[in-house]
């Protein structure tokens, strides 16, 4: 607690020294392998002798841990420092593919370094360490990791001196707006933090009510959803933003780890350069959408990649040894990635005023574009497709259908986002507005029945999906021959 009340945020975010970060990492793991006995075991059943794991090049020849090859493996408490769970002080809860919930313990000492991330946000991109800032948490509450996490930090941050004031409504719109309305003249801004779409439906209810919100100069930091630069800019003109780069702030976060990147002015800048640039985005990321950008520091998270998926290794009440997270993305270094801006004829940091030029943090970057497997992102949720059979599969659906969909997170014309599913028929089965409507009735009531962060994080009205039926072996979604694919 001292160290991150008395260590200023220029010092802990100064450019990382060569191989600092994995003498960390090494001296993480030599902890982890002494103290956990999880850990312990798993080593052993690989046939690894943790004294002989001295160097980097030993470090990244361990065997990777995913959730089936670990942490489902071994009791909870044994995943914890010296085998108990009273060590951690407070017990969070992610929700799986099928709605069987994993725990997430940890201790105050553990939010520190989370609570950094935060920090970086509120001080480099808001200037909150200047503004007296309501921070209203509008993460759902209870067991789930986003809201009750995020109220600690931004706790945390008040604690070090930030004149952060925290109130938390949490999911219900309407308190959102009557705290904010209460309470918003009384501060020189407020930060309303969330999931992209459901803050977008705040804002816009808002609006809609005649809420003020330029008045409020509003800033937004936003988890859980990878989101268009179109939508930045929307949403910006909505609430009254001025500045993109430094109007909001997109963190990649975890339930596993806490807040692993977040993006910065810097960052931000780059993106929005990208988002012009398709051909340089197709280049850097090697894809032709557009992921997340972030920075972070490889002295807290240490980022590796294998092949186009991301791993990292960090300290947590679960500690995490070069863990498969099932993300996919790739690292830029800093100046690689000034390097490969400059051979495109652009300079970021010639965007910015000489004045914000001293919030550019020289850390590497880090972009991701979601889960490898079939899940989708909703409204901060990860909708997975066995949720989405066994509403095909209720006996009142099943004939119609032939039991494939696809599904995806779109946006409408006004920038709202909605889940969409196409949905195969069986052969012979011609579709109607009735068999539509059933299909979705299904699907949505086994939705909230075996995803709890479904049902808890998606507003009631955006939980129905828009559901489009196409006939057996339709080329565009359900093409014969080809390995079915149920996401997009």
């Amino acid at each position: 607690m001292e160290g991150f009340l008395e260590s200023a945020l220029d010092v802990v975010l100064g450019r990382p020294a060569p191989g600092d970060a994995e003498r960390r990492a090494l001296r993480l793991f030599e902890s982890v392998a002494a103290t956990v006995p999880a850990y312990r075991a798993f080593l052993a059943e690989h046939g690894i002798d943790p004294a002989a794991v001295r160097g980097v090049d030993d470090f990244r020849a361990l065997p990777l841990l995913t959730k089936d090859n670990y942490l489902r493996r071994y009791p909870l408490a044994q995943l914890c420092r010296g085998g108990e769970l009273t060590g951690c002080d407070m017990i969070a809860v992610s929700s799986g593919s099928t709605g069987e919930p994993t725990f997430w313990p940890r201790s105050v000492a553990d939010e520190f370094a989370v609570a950094t991330r935060f920090e970086q946000v509120f001080h480099d991109s808001f200037a909150a360490d200047q503004r007296p800032t309501l921070a209203v948490v509008c993460f759902a509450l209870g067991t789930w990791v986003g809201g009750m996490y995020t109220a600690s930090c931004c706790r945390h941050l008040a604690a070090k001196g930030y004149p952060i004031t925290v109130i938390t409504p949490g999911g219900d719109v309407e308190e959102i707006l009557r705290v904010i309305t209460a309470l918003a003249p009384q501060f020189e801004q407020v930060v309303l933090l969330g999931y992209p779409p459901f803050l977008k439906g705040v804002v816009d209810t808002g609006l809609a009510r005649g809420v003020p919100w330029p008045e409020y100069h509003v800033k937004l930091v936003l988890a859980g959803e990878v989101f268009s630069e179109e939508w930045r800019t929307l949403m910006g003109q909505r609430a009254g933003g001025s500045n993109p780069c430094f109007d909001s702030a997109s963190l990649y976060g975890t339930a596993d780890a806490g807040v692993l990147a977040t993006e910065t002015p810097l960052s931000v800048c780059i993106r929005r350069y990208l988002a012009q640039h398709p051909d340089a985005a197709r280049e850097l990321f090697g894809q032709s959408r557009l992921p997340t950008l972030a920075q972070y520091d490889p002295r807290s998270r240490l980022f590796e990649t294998q092949g186009s998926t991301l791993l990292f290794t960090g300290d947590n009440g679960i500690p995490l040894i070069r863990y498969h997270i099932a993300d996919t993305g790739g690292l830029t270094p800093f100046d690689g990635m000034l390097a490969f801006l400059a051979d495109h004829g652009f300079d970021p940091i010639a965007e910015f005023e000489p004045r914000h030029q001293l919030r550019i943090r020289e850390l590497p970057f880090v972009h991701v574009f979601g889960r490898s497997q079939f899940a989708v992102s909703y409204y901060g949720a990860n909708i997975y497709p066995e949720n989405v059979t066994v509403g095909l599969e209720q006996p009142a659906i099943a004939a119609w259908v032939t039991g494939k969909f696809v599904m995806e997170s779109r946006e409408d014309a006004d920038r709202d986002r909605y889940l969409a599913i196409a949905v195969e028929l069986a052969p012979g089965v011609a579709g109607s507005e009735q068999i539509r409507d059933a299909v979705a009735q299904s699907i949505v009531a086994q939705l909230r029945r075996l995803n709890s962060e479904f049902a808890h994080y998606t507003p009631p009205q955006c939980q129905l999906p828009r559901v489009t039926l196409h006939a057996n072996a339709d080329p565009e979604y359900f093409p014969p021959g080809v390995k079915h694919r149920y996401s997009r």
